[in-house]
C-alpha cells in the first residue's frame, strides 16, 4: 500500500520532520491554543472548562503508536487538561510550566532525549524556546506572528480544530510509518 495521502506535504516539510538524521523521539505540544481554540471558559468558582477535538486525541495516540513519544509542556495547570491527558494515556506532561525551556530539558534530561530527535507545536511567545531548538517546529494558523515566523510549517487546521492531529500525522508521514497505522486502523475483526 502505497502513502498516497503524504502528498498534502511538501517533500521539503517531510524531510524536515524526520529530525536532525536522528529520527523523532518525541514531540512536544502546547495545550492552549494547540490542543484546544485558545479560549478559556472560567466560572465564578473557578473552574475551567476546556473543548478538546477528538481528531486531536486520536492522532496522539497514534503518534505513540507509530514510537514517537508525546510530551505536553503547559503553562496552565486544569483538572481538565489533566483529566484529558490521562485518557488518551500521555505518560509525560508538565502543568504549570512558567518556563517551558527548563521543563522541556528536565524531561530531556531525564529520559536522555536531545534537540535533533525532538519536534514541537506552539501558539505563543512562552512556546518560542522550544521551537526555536526542536529539529521541527510547528504552529497552528492562529498562532501568533512571532510563532508563525520561526515554525518549519503552518497548520491548515486551527488549534483545537484538528492543528494537532495534521502535525502528528506529517510526523507519522515522516517517518515512514503512517501508512502502516492507517492498514492497521482498518483492519476489523471480520477481515482478520
Amino acid at each position: 500500500m502505497t502513502d498516497t495521502t503524504s502528498a498534502r506535504f511538501r517533500p521539503e516539510t517531510l524531510l524536515r520532520a524526520q529530525g536532525a538524521g536522528m529520527g523523532l523521539k518525541a514531540a512536544i505540544f502546547d495545550v492552549d491554543g494547540v490542543l484546544t481554540d485558545g479560549q478559556l471558559f472560567i466560572s465564578g468558582q473557578g473552574e475551567d472548562f476546556k473543548a478538546f477535538h477528538a481528531l486531536d486525541g486520536h492522532g496522539l495516540k497514534l503518534l505513540k503508536r507509530g514510537g514517537i513519544e508525546p510530551v505536553v509542556i503547559t503553562g496552565r495547570d486544569s483538572p481538565a487538561v489533566r483529566r484529558r491527558l490521562a485518557d488518551l494515556g500521555i505518560a509525560h506532561a508538565v502543568f504549570g510550566a512558567g518556563d517551558k525551556l527548563a521543563a522541556a530539558e528536565a524531561l530531556m534530561a531525564q529520559h536522555g532525549w536531545q534537540w535533533p530527535e525532538l519536534a514541537a507545536i506552539g501558539d505563543d511567545w512562552p512556546d518560542l524556546p522550544l521551537l526555536e531548538r526542536a529539529a521541527f517546529a510547528c504552529a497552528p494558523p492562529n498562532a501568533h506572528a512571532e510563532v508563525r515566523a520561526v515554525a518549519h510549517h503552518v497548520t491548515a487546521a486551527a488549534g483545537g480544530q484538528g492543528a494537532a492531529r495534521e502535525f502528528c500525522d506529517l510526523l507519522l508521514m515522516a517517518s515512514g510509518r503512517y501508512a502502516a497505522l492507517l492498514q492497521q486502523e482498518r483492519r476489523t475483526l471480520d477481515s482478520v
